[in-house]
């Protein structure tokens, strides 16, 4: 099988080598510099230093034009923020084999410049979408679906044991996907759930941010059980509410995602919860990071898309005020864990009824 994945960072290189081991593979960097040193070197030590590149990987920089109809599978390791570019570029081309994203989160609301003939152009401003949300307004033309799941890229480059989860309404894609990276040190299951699987993907970095806090201020492990908990209730309101099933969050992309995301040492989203809790400003915590922390770009949309369909979200609106500056550390706590009383299953009965009740409007 020939796969390209587009994107040379951390995750996208990690799966690449990955898949090099049994396939044709070519990692393609948008930066000319960058591609000419993980040539060079055979490695990337930008993002994921130490691990050699076999023979069979091949590194490219060309401009995305035809060639990519050569593979048989395309995945996108950009950032959410260059999705929606990588998306239009593979609609112009008529792509027709499989493509799958990585990214996780939800896209930044944009502006855009909207006018019919002979009227001033206006602005409108799109709320920030899911990755499937984007496919859907500028590129339906393509068979599309997304890899997601626990997974830090040193361990899946150092091939230590992994799951991953396959999801997308086509059944082709996820076969695809199968067939491209299940071995028995990762393992791939299928999902037709898409947009339970990119919710959990999106939300958890979010509260991987909260849990961070709570850890870097001593909270103790009984205040980071709370929160992964209470955690995973506002992750599954919001799925439900856009359309995902209940039961996708009690798997490997919501649970399983959750706790590696708000535990591991590796989470960049964590250390952002962590360095704040130290003291440090957001800026200075994201020079620290070399990397992108998805969170911090998607609490603030995270909320929004919940305010809209009605869900309370108390822990992802407390990092957006942390993270906005409206709110202290030592005021994140208050809201954290100063929520009045109620009974938990009624909570989740109530999460539940907002679904229940969009679907009978």
């Amino acid at each position: 099988m020939k796969i390209a994945v587009l994107g040379a960072g951390a995750w996208g290189t990690a799966l690449a080598l990955q898949a090099s081991a049994r396939h044709s593979v070519t990692l393609w960097a948008r930066s000319t510099e960058h591609a000419a040193d993980m040539q060079a070197m055979r490695n990337n030590n930008k993002y994921l230093c130490g691990y050699a590149f076999p023979e069979s990987l091949r590194v490219s920089c060309e401009p995305l034009a035809a060639w990519l109809g050569e593979f048989d599978l395309i995945i996108i390791a950009t950032p959410m923020s260059a999705l929606r570019w990588i998306l239009t570029q593979l609609s112009n081309l008529l792509i027709q084999v499989p493509v799958v994203w990585l990214c996780k989160g939800f896209e930044a609301p944009q502006a855009f410049s909207e006018s019919g003939a002979g009227e001033r152009p206006t602005a409108q401003v799109h709320q920030g979408l899911l990755a499937h949300e984007i496919l859907a307004s500028i590129a339906p033309n393509l068979t599309a679906g997304v890899l997601s799941g626990p997974s830090f890229a040193q361990e899946v480059a150092s091939s230590q044991p992994t799951a991953l989860v396959a999801a997308s309404s086509n059944p082709q894609v996820r076969r695809v996907l199968v067939d491209a990276f299940h071995t028995d040190k990762l393992r791939i299951y299928s999902s037709d759930d898409l947009i339970g699987v990119e919710v959990g993907g999106a939300v958890k970095n979010v509260l991987a941010i909260a849990t961070g806090l709570c850890d870097g201020l001593e909270l103790g492990l009984n205040a980071r059980a709370a929160l992964i908990t209470r955690g995973l209730s506002e992750m599954t309101a919001l799925g439900v509410a856009l359309g995902a099933k209940s039961h996708t969050f009690m798997g490997l992309s919501g649970l399983g995602d959750l706790v590696l995301t708000t535990t591991g040492d590796l989470s960049r989203n964590r250390r952002v919860g962590l360095c704040l809790a130290k003291g440090m400003s957001l800026q200075e915590t994201l020079d620290s990071l070399g990397h992108v922390a998805e969170g911090v770009y998607s609490a603030l949309t995270v909320t929004q898309r919940a305010a809209q369909v009605g869900v309370e979200m108390p822990i992802s609106s407390a990092v957006v005020g942390l993270l906005q500056g409206s709110l202290k550390v030592s005021q994140v706590v208050a809201h954290l864990m100063g929520r009045s009383a109620k009974d938990e299953a009624l909570d989740m009965n109530s999460h539940s009824n907002v679904h229940s009740k969009k679907s009978t409007t």
